[in-house]
């Protein structure tokens, strides 16, 4: 490769989103309005604190809203993906598909 070829598409990974579990935590949620917390703790096989401390990421990046209420007497946590969390989400599997299609045209996956 010479030195004035186009910046690495693995640069344009997201470290916040790229984090395999926030990726599939903003992926679940991407695919529906709204998700309770023990719905995606049990889709992504995390515990409590693992998926709450994730969680926790996303929220302060903007990118999940967390509502906390209750459903008849017992209290849920219902999750859902912002715009922003849409956008940085699509951003993502953009970098994803342009760093496959680098590695398809020049790499080992010819």
């Amino acid at each position: 490769m010479s030195g004035d070829d186009t910046t690495h598409p693995a640069l344009a990974l997201d470290e916040t989103v790229h984090q395999r579990f926030r990726l599939g935590i903003m992926a679940v949620l991407a695919e529906t309005a709204e998700c309770s917390f023990t719905t995606l703790r049990d889709q992504l096989q995390l515990s409590d604190g693992n998926l709450s401390r994730h969680l926790r990421v996303l929220e302060e990046a903007g990118l999940v809203e967390i509502r906390k209420g209750y459903e008849g007497r017992k209290p849920c946590t219902w999750l859902k993906l912002t715009r922003q969390g849409a956008a940085a989400l699509r951003q993502e599997i953009a970098a994803l598909e342009q760093l496959v299609a680098r590695m398809r045209a020049t790499g080992p996956l010819r």
